[in-house]
């Protein structure tokens, strides 16, 4: 009986968290699939949501840091990296600080760009973290600090 419950009350947590993402399954992007477009005439841009010290350290290539999402000037960072795209902007949103169901930072910067009026937003799904779900499976990062809110290679 204990363990019929413990796997209740497991089962209404997972489905709890499912059910919290603001994101629809459309919206979010596998690695592969970003991977690919990175290649793109027109590549998505990609914003950082996650802590500086995790973007600074290595990143996926043109990302813009916009975070971390879970803290108002993380929301700044992020309001003014696409301060000046239009909204139909296609975007891709992701952090990879730790396991995704936990992040702190997706959830609240998906909800700002959605609140900003942004039509096109994705999230990049890293179930585990980026070093195990985008870096180790050996897909294009670069390294380095730019400036805040610049895309590498420029000011």
């Amino acid at each position: 009986m204990r363990r019929r419950l413990g796997l209740l009350f497991l089962a209404a947590i997972c489905l709890g968290q499912e059910a919290g993402d603001p994101w629809s399954k459309g919206e979010l992007m596998e690695p592969a699939a970003l991977a690919a477009e990175l290649h793109a005439a027109k590549p998505p841009v990609i914003l950082c949501a996650a802590f500086s010290v995790l973007y600074r350290s290595k990143r996926i290539p043109h990302a813009i840091e916009a975070g971390p999402g879970s803290k108002p000037e993380g929301i700044a960072l992020l309001k003014k990296a696409v301060a000046d795209l239009p909204k139909d902007a296609d975007i891709v949103l992701y952090c990879g600080c730790c396991p995704m169901v936990k992040c702190p930072n997706i959830r609240p910067a998906y909800r700002a760009l959605r609140e900003m009026g942004f039509q096109h937003v994705r999230v990049l799904n890293i179930p585990a973290n980026m070093h195990e779900d985008w870096f180790g499976k050996g897909y294009p990062s670069e390294e380095g600090s730019p400036a805040n809110g610049s895309m590498p290679g420029t000011k």
